[in-house]
């Protein structure tokens, strides 16, 4: 199924869900993903292979991090062509002082904001929707 392309649409139909673990950035040798670890997102680098993780497997396995993040998903199917969705959400999230590092997956996009700021990112991407869908609904014939 294809995904959604239209930002308007997008944003109206954000709906975020907080997951309620924390993660984490780590790091490890090309290949050497630790037993027990299942991340989330790989991301091949010249320098290390990157793993995004729950922070209690990066702890179990003695992996170093700095960052720990909450994971907001955004619930509405993007297609990955679709223009503008990860500015839009990235400009309202600094508008509001909070970091931001999106994942597209094939049906979602994810993003890994500062933890302690998790629950307040999610009040700002859910305001952003209900700005969008009023302004879609008004510009409706």
């Amino acid at each position: 199924m294809a995904g959604e392309s239209d930002l308007r649409r997008l944003l109206a139909g954000l709906r975020p869900e907080l997951d309620p673990g924390q993660y984490v950035f780590t790091t490890v040798g090309h290949g050497h993903v630790p037993a027990g670890v299942t991340p989330v997102v790989t991301v091949a680098e010249e320098e290390g292979l990157t793993l995004v993780l729950r922070r209690e497997e990066a702890d179990r396995a003695g992996l170093g991090y700095d960052y720990v993040a909450g994971r907001i998903t955004l619930r509405v199917h993007s297609a990955l062509q679709a223009v503008g969705l990860t500015a839009a959400v990235a400009a309202e999230l600094a508008a509001a002082g909070t970091s931001c590092n999106v994942v597209a997956g094939f049906h979602h996009d994810h993003l890994f904001v500062p933890h302690g700021r998790a629950r307040e990112a999610v009040r700002v991407l859910r305001d952003l929707a209900a700005r969008s869908a009023q302004s879609s609904s008004a510009n409706e014939p």
